[in-house]
């Protein structure tokens, strides 16, 4: 419960640096360092402020700022905008709080302004990990929110040691979350993060990529463990993305079909199968219709030999004599052509 003599304190200390305006326009030129690096309070940082200001003669200063930075990206926009929030100290820190755990929606939320530097700070070591910049950002910010919903001043330590942790817990979420096209359990993902971290710890000692069984050992794991976590870091990429920054074609159009045959024996495929039906035409007509009805050709559906004795009338041992007979001949009709019988048969 905030007495009486406690707000009376506050607003009087408000009244007199209001009135300081020389100090504030120092703060204020100094929000650029201020956006990079929050300030430990509790270390004795001088420049941090110790007033609470109700924000008057901020506006027309923060407006040239913005406009200025027009042709400044999103990134710089937001950093830019989050610089003219003065920090807290730590008595005010008390204040504000001990309002918002009674549902004051303006301490609330001058709590959460005042630590936004201090997500950027956090969502920086964060770069590189599947997300934007502004994207960590965001994400910390929903767990300030919830360090300020959940900070009990009476235990007496600052809330930015609180809220740290709850920034980075939201971040972390969202990493494993929205990082993978196949979403694995959280508590899958952090298994697997102690491997990777094994395995670049091993790479930095060893001249080579570490096996799975040099990790295992680390980290005192079954190599089986190991192999069945790390082949879950595959990552899956769309074929349909563009094949680079400013390709016109997808991916999928620069994979090479592994399975594709070359240009040159396409071309001689073609025309093997171009002559064929002409070939055949040059065997006496039981020889090319025995053919035809074996191997699927003109036609016909592929059929064993008894089926075709039952189709032209014969046994099944005059059908595979005939067979052997015209393969004969028509391997020497493609071998007088320049051919081998290898290249028919393909």
């Amino acid at each position: 419960m905030v007495s009486v003599g406690e707000d009376t304190r506050y607003a009087a200390q408000s009244s007199e640096h209001d009135a300081d305006d020389e100090r504030r326009q120092e703060m204020l030129d100094d929000t650029d360092d201020d956006r990079d690096e929050v300030n430990d309070k509790d270390a004795g940082d001088d420049d941090a402020p110790k007033f609470m200001d109700s924000g008057r003669g901020r506006g027309s200063m923060a407006h040239k700022d913005l406009v200025n930075a027009r042709s400044l990206d999103a990134t710089q926009l937001y950093l830019n905008e989050i610089g003219f929030s003065p920090l807290l100290t730590a008595q005010e820190e008390v204040y504000f709080s001990r309002l918002a755990l009674k549902g004051d929606d303006a301490a609330r939320k001058r709590m959460i302004e005042s630590n936004l530097r201090l997500v950027v700070k956090i969502a920086r070591r964060y770069i590189n990990r599947g997300l934007t910049l502004l994207d960590l950002i965001e994400e910390g910010n929903l767990g300030l929110i919830r360090a300020v919903e959940k900070f009990d001043p009476e235990r007496g330590f600052r809330f930015s040691t609180y809220a740290t942790w709850w920034i980075r817990q939201t971040i972390e979420r969202a990493i494993m979350n929205q990082t993978r096209t196949i979403r694995l359990p959280i508590h899958v993902v952090k298994e697997l993060n102690v491997y990777l971290r094994a395995s670049r710890e091993l790479a930095q000692k060893l001249d080579h990529e570490p096996t799975a069984e040099e990790i295992a050992a680390l980290v005192d794991k079954p190599v089986a463990n190991v192999e069945r976590m790390m082949g879950l870091n595959e990552r899956v990429s769309s074929v349909d993305v563009p094949a680079g920054q400013g390709a016109d074609k997808p991916l999928l159009e620069t994979i090479a079909d592994q399975g594709a045959t070359d240009p040159e024996t396409l071309l001689q495929n073609n025309n093997i199968s171009g002559n064929l039906n002409r070939w055949l035409g040059m065997l006496p007509d039981k020889h090319a219709d025995v053919l035809s009805r074996r191997f699927g050709l003109r036609g016909y559906e592929m059929s064993t030999l008894e089926q075709v004795g039952q189709e032209i009338g014969l046994t099944r041992e005059r059908v595979r004599q005939i067979q052997v007979e015209a393969l004969r001949k028509l391997r020497e009709i493609v071998e007088n052509n320049g051919l081998t019988g290898e290249d028919l048969l393909q």
